[in-house]
């Protein structure tokens, strides 16, 4: 193509002009990148606060929820290897939820297992019983109802019908019970108490675990039938002449006070 020669003349100003333009184009998207640069700058540079939550999740269950991991007192005796073998002679009085205050634990000084154990307390013609006895093996046989009472306890050192708040013996019926001294006059444990006696020799030797594990078990479920903890002492603690527990329960005994467990 051909061109004037004013035209010529005239290129070197346009082209400058355009060369302005393009600058100033190119130096405001330069701006704008940089002004974006320091606002992310400015952004990162800033801390990062993260929310966390440090409350597991059912760390304050709900009502309903607390209620689902309980279980009833039908539930724990489902999970006891209980045989009932009641007798009628060791019945000797009305025990209802409203006098239960303790859990008394015993030895049976032998090695008998449970079921001997009540046969000799039902021949002997005595009408002394425990509620229940607690094998080594963790099997349990009762043979008094939880709500009558049953004489286990027997006489305890006296004052301790008012120093265990027992004082009330009009229930008891008292069948073959005879004072065995003034040093011994009080007998309204049996009237506020339930009976545990643990197949066991003192001095013999360590309880078994299976015997433990079925304790804890045995005391869970009288505390949900009852719907609240009664105190646990052992058979020396009502009257001093006893011997049981053995001093080798006497951690266990420790901790069932404490946590109701044996360990």
């Amino acid at each position: 193509m051909i061109y004037s020669k004013s035209f010529i003349k005239s290129l070197p100003i346009v082209l400058y002009g355009l060369l302005a333009i393009v600058c100033s184009v190119l130096a405001l998207l330069m701006a704008g990148t940089l002004s974006g640069c320091s606002l992310a700058e400015e952004k990162f540079d800033e801390p990062i606060e993260l929310e966390v939550n440090d409350t597991p999740k059912d760390a304050n269950p709900s009502t309903e929820r607390l209620s689902e991991l309980t279980f009833s007192a039908e539930e724990f005796r489902t999970r006891l290897n209980i045989t009932e073998d009641y007798r009628s002679s060791f019945v000797h009085g009305d025990k209802g939820a409203e006098y239960q205050k303790y859990i008394v634990l015993h030895d049976t000084e032998g090695d008998a297992d449970g079921e001997s154990v009540v046969n000799f307390w039902d021949g002997n013609g005595a009408g002394v019983a425990a509620h229940f006895v607690v094998n080594k093996d963790g099997s349990i046989v009762q043979c008094v109802d939880m709500d009558a009472i049953a004489h286990h306890a027997g006489f305890g050192d006296t004052g301790n019908n008012a120093r265990y708040g027992v004082s009330d013996e009009s229930r008891d019926d008292k069948v073959g019970t005879k004072a065995i001294g003034n040093g011994f006059a009080d007998y309204g444990m049996n009237s506020f108490s339930i009976g545990i006696e643990m197949v066991h020799v003192g001095g013999s030797g360590d309880y078994p675990a299976a015997q433990l594990e079925a304790l804890d078990a045995l005391i869970a479920y009288i505390d949900a039938y009852y719907g609240n903890e009664s105190q646990i002492i052992d058979h020396k603690a009502w009257r001093s002449g006893n011997s049981d527990t053995s001093p080798e329960f006497a951690t266990y005994l420790e901790n069932y006070q404490n946590r109701r467990k044996h360990a």
